[in-house]
């Protein structure tokens, strides 16, 4: 009787317990939080007023479900592909998501936001955007709501373990600086000192981003951004990529990865990596058959030369294999180029990144 007075005091105490233990993360667990532009929207612009969407069919028709979510790709994107390698067991939801509650704010979050840029000006188009001051206002916000869940202490801990994925600054030349001839920001900076602006106003936010807790962050840089279809359609030469927005590319990548290497001798650690997706772009574009690709130059999904023209719709034109286009959409790759990227990410020399690839983080951490 004694043994299971004690066993029903022990369940009692089990059932008290149960709904604490449910919702703590467990000691290898890591969070993923995502900040940026459309490249890594996983859908928080199905929830704004805003042109910038791909909440319509074709979008979505190789997802998993075959049914658009606001991801601006035939499938997953780049955030989706990173998850499953740091073994996740469901990416992390947009944080405008009505689902977004309880368990789910331990697998991290989405914060980024379809047509965004480093400048608050940038994307001025789309109205209503989650611009970049606000992804942090909201990363604020869920850190609230999940001191409240677990506690500050065990909060604090998620999210200085967790691994952090920021893609922005493409934006800022492709729909600020180029967005038409002599724009607002064309006509107040030569290029070379746009990109240092953009690159000051970068680090600013990176610290700020450091400040509150992100202590393993990856940095994309800008892919070739005068290759993509949209830009050959509108603003190439004879064929080949746009040679002004390569060249702000040219210049733009390498002061990025100056800058972070500064701010991780500034903090002391290597808490900033840059992913040279410029280069990584570059492999399958300039060589798409060694790649598998039958073209690197035309959409899967568009109208006008190289499907390059206006936005992906139900009435463009829509290849029928979406593993041989390395680009998705005019401006978007493809989920197969995306795959090729992570493998980078994941694997990639120093040649892609830098100081070091994903897969050595990950195993170090692990042994923190």
């Amino acid at each position: 009787m004694a043994y299971s007075s004690k066993f029903s005091d022990f369940s009692l105490v089990l059932l008290f317990l149960l709904p604490f233990v449910s919702i703590a993360p467990s000691a290898d667990a890591r969070a993923f939080f995502i900040f940026g532009d459309s490249l890594v929207d996983s859908g928080n612009n199905n929830y704004l007023a805003t042109t910038a969407r791909a909440d319509s069919p074709p979008y979505g028709v190789d997802y998993p479900s075959r049914r658009p979510t606001g991801r601006f790709s035939n499938g997953l994107n780049i955030p989706d592909l990173i998850g499953q390698k740091i073994g996740l067991s469901e990416s992390p939801l947009p944080y405008l998501s009505p689902d977004f509650n309880g368990k789910k704010l331990l697998i991290g979050a989405n914060f980024a936001s379809a047509g965004v840029g480093i400048l608050n000006d940038t994307g001025v188009q789309f109205v209503n955007i989650l611009r970049m001051y606000r992804q942090l206002e909201l990363f604020q916000e869920y850190k609230r709501r999940l001191s409240g869940q677990v506690g500050s202490k065990q909060a604090r801990k998620l999210v200085n373990q967790a691994l952090v994925l920021i893609t922005v600054g493409g934006n800022d030349f492709v729909n600020n600086y180029y967005l038409v001839p002599y724009s607002a920001r064309s006509s107040q900076y030569k290029l070379l000192d746009y990109v240092k602006f953009v690159i000051s106003e970068y680090q600013r936010l990176l610290m700020r981003l450091y400040k509150l807790g992100a202590r393993r962050v990856l940095v994309t840089g800008t892919g070739p951004m005068g290759c993509v279809p949209a830009e050959l359609a509108m603003r190439g030469t004879n064929g080949g990529c746009s040679e002004e927005l390569q060249r702000a590319a040219s210049l733009y990548n390498p002061q990025l990865v100056q800058m972070l290497n500064g701010l991780n001798k500034q903090i002391g650690k290597n808490v900033f990596i840059s992913a040279n997706t410029q280069r990584m772009h570059s492999d399958f574009v300039s060589d798409p058959r060694a790649f598998g690709f039958v073209t690197s130059q035309i959409a899967c999904c568009g109208q006008g030369p190289y499907n390059g023209l206006g936005l992906c719709t139900q009435l463009s034109n829509l290849c029928p294999n979406r593993a041989l286009y390395a680009f998705w959409d005019p401006f978007h790759p493809s989920e197969k180029a995306n795959r090729l990227i992570v493998e980078q990410i994941m694997t990639g020399s120093n040649e892609y990144m830098h100081p070091m690839n994903l897969s050595t983080i990950m195993a170090m951490d692990s042994r923190i």
